[in-house]
């Protein structure tokens, strides 16, 4: 074993900032981006490659374009956000980043379409609250709209996924580039693993990716959560498993753990530098600002249509509007007046859509790409006929036992995030230390709901602070309440694929209606999805039970959900999600497909999908690593065309309009 303790990493553009100099140099960037921008698209050769979306699909593919020579215009509907970067930077202030109304896209989306189910969920928020983007009611459902995507809101969570999630794609094509261990390649390409290596882990030392893991000596400072800790480790450890966690040997992203499907505890590692946030966000303005008539971000621009040749198939370009919070997820856009007026801008090569699995699929159908008899009531034309599009979504589902402790956690008692010149934590902080560097998980587990399950399918994991799920306003209980533990579970690896994304005008601005399909209404016949949650959630009261010294009360579900049959009740009512996918799913056309092995949209030429909705399958466990390995392959895939001077069209057989 050896330790990657470097302190200023290298990735393969080179010497990597440090956070300090990143920050100076991205503000400068943003400051100015929109005069670079129109100055390189007048200034320079033609634009060939155009990507929707900077998230972790869209922006390291825009990098390595860019980084081999290629003139690249990077839409991105949100802002730059410099001024939010200070607060981005802090894994511990995610949810302050993830509630900014500068950068949050607030949708409400729906669990079920029976009214009286979606009704007993305690999160529901009714129709015209807080204003009519939420004509129907819904379950409130952040996401982020910023350069960077969600890398600049979300928790940092860094795990591996299964490596069922890509060899389904070799079987189903026949593609052997799309097996595990083929795949493996990409994350070791983008990685820069900065914590222990083990013999035969299969790590990335190089790449662009700094992966931290937590310091535990944070916790287990803490007497309460070092016992919480200590009991965890006694009902679902092994023996040596609190040492090998402090001396981070346990390691959810060691290859032989994914390969040989090890259930057990593990820390969880971050996208981090030196203690502060490190992702696709800084990787992508980093090279923007080096390579200015390369790596073009347009933000404050919403793409409204994908436009197309004569033949009804080429994508040559796009629409777009520009102006602040456009779309209407926003809480600061305008839920009324014309849009504004439509620029285009053509590439001379491919059109790429990386704009996640609610805006993907509406992108498409906005642009006559989707099933007619969603299309035509609306007033638009179907070039292709692709009825595939906006279905298959899948989610997990998420569920919390929230225990109020009997005394506050010692280890916050510093803190105080609300004054930070008086706030020692952000001194802490500014040496790569203390509680801000955490995203306060202190424990995870990656376990299977029953022993005969084909794979892990549980994870289970505790987080100082409260957290029931997302409502308007989460962020401030997760501030207020220093005296609580949540143990939060998922199902991985979801049964069902009922889930909807379907237009509800066709104004580009307008959210589409997002309906999850929970439960009974899904096609889990079996119900294995509830069964595991309900595991999930008897895991954690087992644990609880051991603690009556420090738990004062359990806040969620609370006494009146006992037994199986009770806790069945209650996540059927309570569960929630915030990793949908699969809405473009890579499959054969015939099996309602939407793109093939090659990110190829059927029917098309010079059209593609790189994000999270083109899986056929919600990947275990974190949907950050998966999307970064498919966005490192598509590189890959859009190079190789390049040089072989091809044009992406489709090669399956299909039905012209």
């Amino acid at each position: 074993m050896s330790y990657n303790g470097k302190q200023s990493g290298t990735g393969s553009g080179g010497e990597r900032l440090s956070r300090r100099q990143f920050t100076k140099l991205a503000a400068a960037y943003a400051a100015t981006m929109a005069g670079v921008g129109s100055r390189a698209l007048a200034q320079g050769a033609p634009v060939e490659y155009i990507i929707i979306g900077s998230g972790p699909g869209g922006g390291p593919l825009a990098v390595n374009l860019a980084k081999a020579g290629h003139k690249v215009v990077l839409f991105e509907a949100g802002p730059p956000a410099a001024d939010l970067d200070p607060t981005i930077a802090v894994p511990f202030l995610n949810p302050i980043a993830a509630t900014s109304a500068e950068i949050s896209w607030d949708y409400y989306v729906r669990h079920y379409s029976n009214q009286a189910q979606q009704e007993l969920d305690s999160k529901y928020v009714p129709a015209g609250v807080p204003n009519s983007t939420n004509p129907n009611g819904g379950i409130y459902y952040p996401r982020c709209s910023t350069v960077g995507g969600c890398s600049a809101h979300n928790v940092l969570l860094m795990v591996y996924p299964s490596n069922s999630d890509f060899d389904t794609i070799a079987t189903a094509f026949g593609d052997e580039t799309w097996s595990h261990t083929n795949m493996r390649s990409y994350f070791q390409r983008l990685e820069d693993c900065r914590y222990l290596i083990q013999a035969g882990s299969l790590h990335g030392t190089n790449g662009w990716q700094p992966t931290e893991m937590i310091d535990e000596s944070v916790f287990v400072a803490d007497p309460a959560i070092l016992e919480f800790m200590l009991t965890t480790v006694k009902t679902m450890g092994n023996p040596g498993d609190f040492d090998r966690l402090t001396s981070q040997q346990l390691d959810p992203n060691n290859f032989q753990v994914a390969s040989n499907d090890v259930t057990g505890l593990y820390s969880f590692p971050l996208m981090r530098l030196n203690g502060a946030r490190y992702g696709v966000r800084e990787h992508v303005l980093q090279t923007a600002a080096l390579l200015p008539n390369n790596l073009i971000v347009m933000t404050n621009c919403l793409v409204t249509k994908v436009l197309f040749a004569s033949d009804g198939m080429t994508a040559t370009g796009v629409e777009y509007v520009q102006g602040n919070s456009l779309y209407r997820a926003s809480p600061l856009a305008s839920l009324s007046g014309p849009l504004p007026p439509t620029q285009t801008i053509t590439a001379s090569r491919e059109v790429i859509l990386s704009c996640g699995p609610f805006n993907s699929p509406q992108l498409l159908k906005l642009s006559g790409v989707g099933n007619p008899s969603e299309l035509t009531p609306l007033g638009i034309q179907t070039i292709i006929n692709l009825p595939g599009v906006g279905l298959n979504m899948q989610d997990r589902y998420e569920l919390g036992v929230v225990s109020q402790m009997k005394n506050n956690l010692a280890y916050l008692a510093p803190c105080n995030p609300n004054n930070p010149a008086q706030d020692p934590c952000f001194a802490a902080f500014f040496q790569g230390q203390g509680p801000y560097t955490t995203n306060v998980t202190f424990l995870s587990s990656i376990l299977k709901s029953t022993p005969t399950a084909a794979q892990r399918d549980l994870v289970l994991f505790f987080a100082a602070g409260f957290f029931r799920g997302y409502v308007p306003g989460w962020q401030i209980d997760a501030f207020s309440h220093f005296n609580v533990i949540s143990s939060l579970m998922l199902r991985a690896h979801t049964n069902n694929r009922a889930g909807t994304v379907m237009l509800r005008t066709a104004d580009p601005r307008d959210p589409p209606e997002i309906n999850f399909h929970y439960f009974s209404e899904g096609t889990d016949t079996t119900g294995a999805d509830l069964a595991a949650c309900v595991q999930g959630l008897q895991l954690a009261r087992n644990i609880n039970a051991q603690l009556g010294n420090i738990i004062e009360q359990e806040l969620f579900p609370g006494p009146n959900y006992v037994g199986e049959a009770g806790l069945a009740e209650w996540a059927q009512n309570e569960s929630w999600g915030h990793h949908a996918s699969c809405t473009n799913q890579m499959a054969p056309l015939a099996n309602g497909g939407v793109v093939d092995n090659n990110f190829k949209v059927y029917g098309t030429n010079n059209l593609r999908v790189v994000d999270s909705s083109i899986f056929p399958n919600i990947p275990g466990y974190y949907p950050m690593v998966p999307i970064l390995m498919i966005s490192e392959k598509a590189s890959d895939v859009v190079l190789a065309a390049a040089a072989a001077g091809s044009s992406s069209q489709s090669e399956a057989r299909f039905p012209r309009r």
